[in-house]
């Protein structure tokens, strides 16, 4: 079972972010997001949390 791994985020020169998945995360059959090349999605978070919420963005 691959729920687990280190990714990393990180800064572009455009200053975007980006947040890089391992393969074997990304891949594996439990993981929550099916896609085959973007999919919009929602990014949160908690202030003093250290955790991201990453969510399907749902157009309402």
């Amino acid at each position: 079972m691959g729920n687990e791994g280190k990714g990393t985020l990180f800064r572009r020169k455009d200053s975007k972010y980006l947040l890089y998945l391992p393969v074997r995360v990304a891949d594996d059959s439990m993981f929550p997001f099916k896609c085959e090349s973007s999919i919009p999605v929602r990014v949160s978070f908690k202030p003093g949390d250290d955790k991201l919420i990453i969510e399907k963005w749902k157009e309402t």
